[in-house]
């Protein structure tokens, strides 16, 4: 049994720390920026971004792919070589989850709720217990602007004021 099998769960396992559909739509965009990241696969942020704008809409689901970005860039500076993520492509092993991944999204969403404790605490899981700065305020920078128990609606944008005419 490797150290992968030991420290995996189920995605399901999200419901026991309160994650709405929302947060169980961000780990599969956070996977795919996160393997962009690691050059493993460097359409991995094009794939997270088409993932949230296909969820989503362009109004949200640009701006959840952007922020999720500033965490991801956040995650691997304050630990070398970045967390330990399944790899989203892999069918096999989908619907699991990492130790690293399970304490992300908790970090997302105590953030979310404005919960310090919970996400103190996962931020220092992910961080190996250092308290990162530019982690927290990329975490509580997307919390702000996608805060729980707000309805995620695309903004009226209206009718465009340039248009081509033939």
């Amino acid at each position: 049994m490797s150290k992968m099998d030991r420290n995996v769960h189920s995605v399901k396992a999200l419901r026991t720390i309160g994650c709405d559909e929302f947060e169980y739509g961000l780990l599969p965009v956070l996977r795919h920026i996160m393997i962009g990241l690691s050059e493993s696969d460097p359409r991995g942020w094009a794939r997270g971004q088409d993932i949230a704008v296909e969820r989503w809409g362009e109004a949200i689901g640009l701006p959840v792919a952007h922020l999720l970005n500033r965490v991801a860039l956040a995650l691997f500076d304050s630990r070398d070589g970045g967390p330990e993520m399944i790899d989203p492509l892999c069918i096999e092993t989908r619907e699991h989850m990492t130790d690293d991944e399970m304490q992300i999204m908790s970090m997302l969403h105590h953030m979310r709720r404005d919960k310090a404790s919970g996400a103190r605490s996962a931020v220092a899981f992910v961080t190996r217990g250092r308290m990162d700065p530019d982690l927290i305020r990329a975490g509580l920078g997307f919390a702000h602007r996608f805060p729980a128990g707000v309805k995620l609606a695309s903004r009226k944008l209206g009718k465009p004021k340039l248009s081509v005419v033939a």
